[in-house]
């Protein structure tokens, strides 16, 4: 045979789409805390789309392609009127969970938001247990909403652990439409081969840049990101279940793989099997809806503001020790243009709750910056500094702290104490402090949406393990309509 000529034999499919293929299929979850924090996770993620819906820039975007669409068993996207096919419904929900940047984080090698996935796990389970139902069949349960939650989680952060895809400049909703895929595959009665083909649709895709998260070009389109991405999953899958065959090699071969376009020849490495790890260890924003590296600062800043709140024309410089991370990722100085470029600006979620105590979703807006320039004073005057001992407990798997120290120093030579906070309440060595803060944002969040008594009886089954998980999807779902 010629050199010229390439030997066109179909390879077996890359062993890291096997091995989360038959995680999804064959691994049974039996962590307790893992379902617990799942459905924790559940209520947070809900409540964080519920007010987001307060927000006419993230409305806008909402409902069917073509206004007066009627889809028969279409999934409901919560609080609203809407009743979409799974593909937009997931757009939609996942749009609204993450718009507010008050969701669970991960943090790793890659960071990321797996509570992401809901957006596609929620629109399939509700379309499915509706038209079972209607076929006369069993409908899905919570508790299969919960375990498909623990199994995205767990796909997303095992692979963000070690393998760190910003540094090449990709965005990490990739690994939101991977997860996704995988679990929505499954939902759909997807085979295990059929998950390893819908999964090299995933790869296929590729990646989103990073531009619109970093200066100079933040915006909004990072809130609505992993909605987009959630949803491409749903499409997949359903492609997929249609019998659209995979690429087997998608990842490895030669050239046209992914590894070799846009990884920089590199192969994902792993530290762990999949399992329960990620849902166990997830991370919550209980306290700010801030870009997590800059959590511990808000927090540290709040606890600084009755010192520095009648001082605050005699600071002469603040100084913020970090993690390399957020350096890299929210660090940044000059004009912030949008609401999206505050929330990913330490030093504007650092100002705001030293100057005011506190720091909520409208502090971002244009009017509340416009007519407070004291902040961007502030601002002007901070200094960051990497502390190398919150960069590397940052990445150890037995801490993944996400430290900050604040320190103000005044014109007249005196200081406040220099406040540390090492790890924030939404992080697992503080859950017996956070899980109330979790249950009372989440209460607050739906009387943003609900008269008083559907909030208590939506409250009230979320906190019971046992009757969430027993409750078919599709009865879930009628209570978070309007």
């Amino acid at each position: 045979m010629s050199a010229n000529v390439e030997y066109n034999q179909r390879p077996a499919p890359d062993q890291e789409l096997v091995d989360i293929a038959r995680y999804v299929t064959d691994y049974e979850v039996t962590s307790a805390e893992a379902y617990d924090t799942a459905r924790n996770c559940l209520m947070d993620t809900l409540g964080c789309g519920l007010l987001a819906l307060r927000f006419p820039e993230c409305t806008k975007l909402l409902g069917p392609l073509v206004e007066g669409t009627i889809v028969p068993h279409g999934a409901r996207v919560p609080g609203t009127q809407f009743r979409l096919d799974p593909v937009k419904a997931a757009w939609d929900i996942g749009c609204i969970i993450r718009w507010l940047d008050y969701n669970d984080t991960w943090l790793a090698a890659e960071w990321g938001h797996p509570s992401d996935n809901l957006g596609g796990i929620l629109a399939v389970a509700d379309y499915l247990s509706q038209r079972n139902v209607a076929a006369g069949k069993t409908p899905l349960l919570m508790r299969d909403v919960l375990t498909a939650m623990i199994k995205a989680h767990e796909i997303q952060g095992v692979i963000a652990l070690e393998n760190s895809f910003n540094r090449v400049g990709l965005c990490h909703v990739l690994l939101v439409r991977v997860a996704s895929t995988a679990v929505v595959t499954q939902m759909l009665g997807g085979s295990q081969a059929q998950i390893i083909d819908a999964l090299s649709q995933a790869w296929l895709d590729g990646s989103s840049l990073r531009t619109y998260r970093h200066s100079p070009n933040a915006g909004p389109r990072k809130s609505w990101a992993a909605g987009d991405a959630t949803s491409r999953a749903v499409r997949l899958a359903d492609l997929t279940m249609r019998g659209e065959i995979g690429y087997p090699s998608v990842l490895t071969t030669p050239k046209w793989g992914f590894y070799d376009v846009s990884f920089k020849g590199n192969k994902l490495a792993f530290t762990r099997d999949y399992g329960s790890y990620v849902m166990e260890q997830i991370l919550f924003k209980i306290s700010f809806p801030a870009e997590f590296h800059s959590q511990t600062a808000a927090e540290a800043a709040v606890r600084l503001h009755p010192l520095v709140k009648d001082r605050l024309d005699e600071i002469e410089r603040i100084v913020i020790h970090t993690h390399e991370s957020a350096i890299r990722i929210i660090s940044k100085s000059g004009p912030l243009n949008n609401p999206a470029d505050r929330d990913h600006c330490l030093q504007y979620m650092t100002a705001v709750p030293l100057a005011f105590g506190n720091l909520v979703a409208e502090d971002y807006e244009d009017d509340f910056h416009k007519t407070n320039p004291i902040i961007d004073q502030l601002r002007e005057k901070m200094e960051v500094i990497e502390e190398p001992r919150y960069t590397r407990e940052y990445l150890e798997a037995d801490k993944r702290s996400i430290a900050n120290a604040l320190q103000i120093f005044f014109k007249d030579g005196t200081s406040t104490p220099k406040i540390e906070v090492e790890y924030p309440v939404g992080h697992r060595r503080r859950r017996a402090e956070g899980i109330p803060l979790l249950e009372s944002k989440f209460r607050s969040n739906l009387a943003t949406r609900f008269p008083a008594a559907r909030v208590e009886k939506i409250f009230t089954l979320c906190k019971d393990q046992k009757a969430l998980e027993a409750m078919p999807v599709h009865e879930f779902m009628d209570l978070l309509v309007i």
